[in-house]
């Protein structure tokens, strides 16, 4: 027979551990001002930003209109309007090794004038345009960035530092690192004076040489929406609480019900204490690896519900602890093996990634080791401390009316 571990012992234990971890969190929300709020939960100005230097220039001087656009494999310039045979001319990037084949290419279109200040042989990775200039070309230079091919990463303390004169923008890294691409956003209270979109740009300059900043996109967010999104994000937790507190009472009873809810909660607030201490972003990624673990943790508890009902029919003369413990032990292995092999993937998530995606892997992994703890102490916990209350009431009840 496979001995059984006596899990029930440690009940207290956790309970008095979980509390604290709880405490601290919520002392800790307070006593350090809140959440580190990401891009996401902020109002104010948000730019993508890339570190290019600038590649060549383009003018027009022809009758019409000369618009350029780009993606990111082909490089576009329209011509048009009164008087002009429409016409668009079309450059594949990869048809082009060297930024001197691309500029004489874009050279032979009647009027347009390419010049650009680097060698020839100058090798690329890809083209940038800079979405804060007027797509249309004239009599002024255009710039045009690159991305060198040998493009060293840049650090985002750098970049904070370049940007620390604007207040407190907050800074989140976009792609692989040699892309050196970023994204900015600088509060509505930073925002002063005659400050504009091409403020961060100029002062990205200043720190890493003129012409070396391009802004691939510029937007603004009011503080409607994002209070909104912040509002959204707890309507969605709560909602979330009380799909899983219905479906549970009605697959089991409300005792255990109320043991999955206390336990996905306790996660929840096990992942809050992490953020708020280790000053990680709050951002939707984090909110994305909340209910991730929200899901994983009461799934890992229904298996284990199922288990105890189960074996409450088998042994219907053991006690709930004994058939509550019985159950854990023998669900322990599988818990263990979807556990580590969900880790195993989370860890990779970890090592081979940056930014956002690897702040989302840590939280995981928090939640991962919170959610196989408060299955087995919290939710299983609650309910061996219900049916010990209940059994004590219902002993208590003859007593009372033989009285």
């Amino acid at each position: 027979m496979k001995r059984i571990i006596r899990f029930s012992r440690g009940n207290l234990t956790a309970l008095v551990f979980s509390l604290l971890v709880v405490t601290s969190g919520i002392a800790g929300y307070f006593s350090r001002g809140g959440f580190n709020l990401g891009i996401d939960f902020r109002a104010g100005l948000i730019q993508e930003i890339q570190l290019a230097p600038r590649a060549f220039s383009l003018s027009y001087t022809g009758p019409g209109n000369a618009v350029i656009s780009m993606n990111n494999t082909v490089l576009s310039i329209a011509i048009s309007g009164v008087g002009v045979k429409g016409e668009t001319y079309n450059y594949v990037l990869g048809d082009y090794n060297t930024l001197g084949s691309f500029v004489q290419g874009v050279d032979q279109i009647e009027g347009i004038a390419a010049s650009s200040g680097l060698p020839g042989s100058t090798l690329f990775r890809h083209l940038v345009l800079d979405a804060l200039s007027a797509p249309s070309l004239g009599e002024a230079p255009y710039w045009i960035h690159y991305l060198p091919a040998d493009a060293p990463a840049v650090a985002i303390e750098d970049v904070r530092s370049a940007l620390s004169g604007l207040g407190e923008p907050a800074v989140q890294v976009l792609g692989e690192g040699p892309e050196r691409r970023f994204m900015i956003r600088l509060q509505d209270s930073d925002i002063k004076g005659d400050f504009n979109a091409a403020g961060i740009s100029s002062a990205l300059d200043r720190r890493f040489g003129e012409g070396e900043t391009a802004v691939t996109s510029s937007n603004y967010v009011g503080s409607r929406f994002s209070k909104n999104l912040t509002s959204q994000a707890f309507w969605l937790l709560g909602a979330t609480l009380l799909l899983i507190l219905i479906y549970a009472s009605i697959r089991f009873r409300p005792q255990y019900a109320t043991g999955a809810v206390l336990a996905i909660v306790h996660d929840a607030l096990v992942m809050v204490a992490f953020i708020v201490w280790t000053r990680m972003e709050f951002n939707t990624t984090t909110i994305a690896a909340i209910l991730t673990i929200l899901g994983y943790s009461i799934n890992d508890t229904i298996v284990i519900f199922d288990r105890i009902r189960e074996t409450r029919r088998i042994y219907p003369g053991d006690s709930f602890e004994i058939v509550m413990n019985r159950s854990i032990t023998e669900t322990l292995g599988r818990t263990f093996i979807t556990t580590l092999t969900t880790m195993l993937a989370v860890v990779s998530l970890y090592v081979f990634t940056t930014g956002a995606m690897k702040d989302f892997a840590l939280a995981l992994l928090v939640g991962l080791v919170s959610g196989v703890y408060s299955t087995i102490f919290i939710a299983c916990g609650f309910v061996s401390l219900w049916e010990k209350k209940f059994k004590r009431s219902a002993a208590a009840e003859p007593a009372e009316t033989g009285t």
